[in-house]
């Protein structure tokens, strides 16, 4: 049996704003916010880099701390990703 790993993560955006999301992914999903094809606010919001990416088990895990962690304070979610690194690239 192949389980799925659900990916929380947050990016860097140009405009200094950061943008959470979830994936299964995160690379190729972070590949797909560069080229403008995921989500609206990165169309607008230029993608820099992947700051923290967090396992799950569950698309439903992932949803529930994606809705926590946009709730933070940005110093709160940078401290959330140095917490969670990214080891992609």
């Amino acid at each position: 049996m192949n389980i799925k790993v659900w990916w929380l993560y947050l990016l860097a955006c140009a405009d200094g704003r950061t943008y959470a999301g979830i994936a299964l992914d995160v690379t190729a999903r972070f590949r797909l916010h560069v080229a403008g094809k995921a989500a609206k606010f990165t169309r607008a919001n230029r993608p820099l880099r992947v700051l923290g990416a967090q396992p799950f088990t569950s698309r439903s895990q992932a949803l529930q701390a994606e809705h926590a962690l946009k709730q933070l304070k940005k110093p709160a979610k940078l401290q959330w990703a140095r917490r969670w690194p990214h080891a992609g690239d």
